[in-house]
């Protein structure tokens, strides 16, 4: 049942997304609106029930999570109040017709095997922070098996220390087996959801090491209930 619920999810995604594109090419003084109301309709398809702990702080200027599943980005961008510009990899924006994902509500794309992407990312997050729009990364770099953590890539510090970002770190469970992008199973189901006490960017501190530390922490005491 899991199988057919998630090819229905694909064939829905397909269909969807592609609509939510032209919407968003069409109506861009509306791009966040429609981008919310596509993630409700799959919260409601998918049978997505939530469970929150700690505060959303909308005054950060970065959201950084786990990545376990394509519904983490889903869960984000239906909760968060703000505008969020994405940090992706080149790949998905490369995608026939499915790279205007990106395209269309200006995420950020950055190519890992270019040496020049830290500077792309640079320069475009701040003209993404100029317009009020939070950054939001996985820094991790690519998704885990939603049972650890992998190690954090530098992309994600490098960014907030030059520009002295609030960050908020928020830790996600359950999302890779209500949404399983990989294997494409599907199951109705409740996602956790964790707001970290945000802290303040600075090249003095070793804030990102601690906030990494902390989500791993997070994450293996919510596994071992």
């Amino acid at each position: 049942m899991s199988k057919i619920r998630g090819i229905f999810t694909l064939i829905q995604f397909t269909i969807t997304v592609l609509i939510t594109v032209i919407a968003m090419y069409l109506f861009k003084k509306h791009n966040h609106k429609i981008r919310k109301i596509w993630t409700a309709l799959q919260i409601k398809l998918l049978g997505i029930t939530f469970v929150i702990e700690g505060k959303m702080d909308e005054s950060c200027d970065m959201v950084i999570m786990n990545h376990q599943s394509l519904l983490d980005i889903v869960v984000m961008e239906y909760l968060h109040t703000r505008n969020l510009a994405w940090v992706g990899k080149k790949e998905i924006t490369d995608l026939f017709l499915f790279g205007h994902i990106m395209k269309a509500p200006e995420m950020i794309s950055i190519n890992r095997e270019d040496k020049t992407g830290i500077v792309t990312l640079l320069r475009e997050a701040k003209e993404r922070l100029s317009k009020g729009r939070p950054i939001a990364m996985f820094p991790e770099g690519t998704r885990s098996d939603g049972k650890s953590m992998g190690k954090f890539k530098s992309g994600a510090r490098i960014l907030a220390d030059k520009y002295g970002l609030k960050v908020q770190p928020v830790v996600m469970l359950n999302t890779r087996q209500v949404l399983d992008s990989k294997t494409l199973h599907a199951i109705p189901g409740t996602v956790k959801v964790i707001f970290l006490e945000p802290v303040v960017a600075s090249k003095e501190s070793d804030w990102f090491v601690q906030t990494e530390a902390k989500m791993r922490e997070t994450l293996e005491k919510e596994m071992a209930k």
